[in-house]
């Protein structure tokens, strides 16, 4: 091996290649330059980037103190090498402790897997194969330098042989070490549970594959080829609340607050409601932020639900990981066998054979983006009890499995607080975003194609405070069962598209603001949207095929608007559930409902099952044709002001359901204030053909006692007609009376059917005599 030396320059020109004489480690150079004066210089960063070109042509460098030279490497000496074999073959017996060796490759220089390495005599650790040399037989090792970035390249990984496990436990394990890249494809086969934090792992898009991995334990979605996960760090407390805790409240009862301290990550676990077995309403990770009281702390989230007083809450202290991230991976899973069935393994393990990327528990900032999957058995990105995070730019084609319960989502998220979930998509996958126990949290620009199974779900185990912006593809909220609780609150979405909507459990509180329900051919119920009208409210949504209300929880203090949409209608479908099923997502719309500037299409015999009080404010019916266009009203009080009819009407089938009910009573008022009419038979006989009455009673006979009887006023199918009250109205009634008829008036566009000039009818009352 050639050997040489830098001299100490004396003039500007003792730096070229003439200027530098050939020497031995017998006869080293009085005035070579130190180890000190070349990273004071360079910079270590900059030694180890550049040392190739800069050390290819000198083995050692002494310094201006080794005047004497004795043969052996000090501490301050710079060695070269071109490759980690030639690095083990230096006579070690010489070498002094912190002597410096570069080298210029793994196999060979310039291979990429240059790096630092310093003498450490007397260390006892073992060889890695990449950060750690040590020589047969020496006393000591060779350690690397490094400014705490790693490479797969140091251990001669340069592709997907061999397997990078070993490596990347190295690694990832090096506390030193904050930041590990990737230069080139890997394949993995084993699945490493990592618990240190601040660690970055980026793959720079290279492609991971797990070709030949270990199986996985069963049922298990953390097995990932990266787990990262906190650990439990002391004793757990329980405390049974003396009052009930409301929601909103920041601050939570606790046995012993002595046993708590600023800063502390707890899980705080309410016992389950009798009705399911993970019926729980807290359920998170919690920061304390503040001890109130002896028993009571504050903590940095704030309560969806009011904890009633007799339940009992858990806690147990945890050492979260803390900012693990992963990025910039192409990954590629393993063939799983198919199977037709969704809950029984055609063989025993066949859930464990296949592959996912990444998974955390007990995390708290730990992002993920960049990463590109197919073939994944279990969701690319796993979470649970995690907190503050962001995934990103992620993307799930073609997973290797779906039907089976948990496999082929992009990212399922349980018992997680403050998530941001953006700019990712997926195709023919189960699910893109899957939130159970989840609140405050964000999902943005995610997009998915193929999406029969619902890119957007949540399992209703009372999620609260959610927003969903500028997405598309099929949602389904709050609706995995009564296990779950059926439950979520505060969920807002904007600017959607979507197969279908989901939303008919016990769902509070839903905003829905320009949403579109597209027909999609072959999919059932498509281009529908199905809602719970418990404080629901929509602006400027559309769906193509139908709108379906029900109710099955109370628990809004907001009214059920509907604004600006329009929707079509299928023939023998419901508006809204009448009474019928006893089912969660099936009951009838026992609260008020009011539609405003909305459009009915294509209605041909539909039914309007339910609502106590339907206020139609400049809403209009459009049959489908003047013989069939038909809507069943069961509703116990129907409002209208402004709107009307075309090739359609009113069939009134008494309140809700009389076959249910037997009650046939109902109130009808047209342009404000209160009127209910007793009927015996149908409304009296008009002038103008049946076919554009509006109204029919569908009932034998009627029992409702009159505040006021009127003559029925009949509207034309073209223009509905704003009446005055008949009864003395409220300042209010008055007010939206008036508004809705100044409405109508501007921009109706009504004529008469027939040549002959036609005037409406006045309203006419009569008070009965008590």
């Amino acid at each position: 091996m050639n050997q040489e030396y830098i001299s100490k320059p004396e003039n500007p020109q003792s730096n070229s290649p003439e200027s530098r004489a050939p020497s031995t480690t017998e006869n080293l150079a009085p005035e070579a330059i130190s180890r000190r004066k070349m990273l004071r210089v360079l910079g270590l960063g900059g030694a180890m980037l550049a040392g190739s070109a800069l050390l290819s042509n000198f083995s050692f460098a002494a310094t201006e103190g080794q005047a004497e030279g004795k043969g052996s490497a000090s501490p301050d000496t710079m060695l070269r090498v071109s490759s980690v074999d030639e690095l083990l073959a230096l006579p070690n017996g010489r070498l002094k402790d912190g002597t410096l060796a570069f080298v210029g490759g793994y196999r060979t220089a310039g291979d990429g897997g240059a790096k630092l390495m310093r003498w450490a005599a007397g260390s006892a650790k073992a060889d890695n194969g990449g950060t750690v040399h040590r020589p047969p037989g020496a006393d000591g090792c060779w350690e690397i330098v490094h400014d705490g970035v790693g490479d797969f390249r140091w251990f001669g990984i340069f592709g997907p042989s061999p397997n990078a496990d070993d490596a990347l436990d190295a690694l990832v394990n090096d506390p030193s070490i904050h930041r590990v890249e990737a230069h080139t494809d890997l394949n993995f086969v084993r699945r490493h549970t990592f618990r240190r934090s601040g660690i970055e792992l980026d793959f720079g898009g290279h492609l991971v594959t797990t070709d030949g991995i270990e199986l996985n334990s069963r049922d298990n979605p953390f097995g990932a080829v990266l787990f990262f996960q906190g650990t439990a760090a002391g004793p757990s407390q329980t405390v049974t609340l003396g009052s009930d805790i409301p929601e909103g409240s920041d601050i939570l009862a606790v046995s012993d607050a002595s046993a708590f301290q600023v800063e502390d990550w707890w899980i705080a676990k309410v016992n389950n409601n009798p009705g399911g077995g993970a019926q729980r309403e807290l359920d998170y990770l919690l920061k304390v932020t503040e001890i109130v009281s002896a028993n009571r702390v504050r903590v940095n989230y704030k309560l969806g639900w009011t904890l009633a007083a007799g339940r009992t809450i858990t806690y147990t202290k945890m050492n979260p990981v803390f900012r693990c991230n992963v990025r910039n991976m192409r990954f590629a899973g393993v063939p799983v066998p198919p199977t037709t069935s969704t809950s029984v393994r055609p063989f025993e393990t066949w859930d464990q054979i296949g592959s996912n990327p990444v998974a955390y528990e007990f995390a708290v900032e730990c992002d993920v983006s960049g990463i590109r999957a197919t073939k994944v058995f279990w969701p690319v990105i796993q979470r649970r009890y995690n907190s503050h995070y962001i995934t990103e730019r992620c993307e799930l084609i073609n997973p290797e499995e779906r039907d089976w319960g948990g496999t082929g989502y992009l990212t399922q998220q349980i018992n997680v607080l403050y998530a941001h979930v953006r700019d990712c998509n997926t195709s023919n996958a189960r699910h893109l975003n899957d939130f159970t126990c989840a609140a405050y949290s964000m999902v943005e620009n995610c997009h998915g194609d193929g999406d029969d199974y619902g890119p957007f779900v949540t399992h209703g185990q009372y999620e609260h405070d959610l927003v969903y912006i500028g997405n598309s593809g099929l949602m389904s909220f709050a609706n995995s069962g009564t296990t779950w609780g059926d439950s979520a609150k505060r969920i807002t979405v904007k600017k959607h598209i979507a197969s279908r909507i989901v939303a008919h459990k016990m769902l509070t509180d839903l905003t829905l603001e320009d949403c579109h329900a597209v027909y999609k051919d072959g999919l059932s119920n498509s281009g529908s949207i199905w809602a719970n009208a418990d404080g629901l409210q929509m602006r400027g949504c559309t769906a193509e095929r139908m709108l379906t209300l029900s109710r099955s929880s109370s628990r809004s203090k907001r009214r059920n608007v509907i604004d600006g949409c329009s929707f079509g209608m299928l023939s023998g479908y419901e508006i809204a559930r009448p009474v019928r099923s006893a089912a969660v997502g099936n009951l009838p719309v026992n609260d008020d409902v009011m539609f405003t500037g909305c459009v009915f299409n294509n209605v041909e015999d539909v039914n309007i099952g339910s609502i106590n009080r339907l206020t139609l404010i400049n809403t209009w019916f459009k049959g489908a044709s003047p013989a069939t266009g038909k809507v069943r009203v069961g509703s116990k009080e129907i409002v209208m002001l402004g709107g009307g009819f075309q090739d359609c009407g009113f069939v009134l089938t008494g309140a809700w359901d009389k076959a249910e009910t037997g009650v046939y009573a109902q109130s009808v008022t047209v342009g404000g204030g209160r009127r209910s009419a007793e009927r015996t038979g149908n409304w009296p006989s008009s002038k103008r053909s049946s076919r554009t009455t509006p109204f029919r009673s569908a009932s034998p006979t009627a029992t409702a006692r009159p505040q006021a009887v009127r003559r029925p006023t009949f509207i034309s199918k073209e223009r509905a007609i704003a009446c005055a009250p008949s009864a003395p109205a409220s300042k209010a009634e008055n007010t939206l009376r008036q508004t809705a008829a100044s409405e109508a008036r501007a921009t109706s566009t009504w004529r008469p059917a027939s040549r002959r000039a036609w005037t409406e009818p006045p309203c006419r009352t009569k008070r009965t005599k008590r």
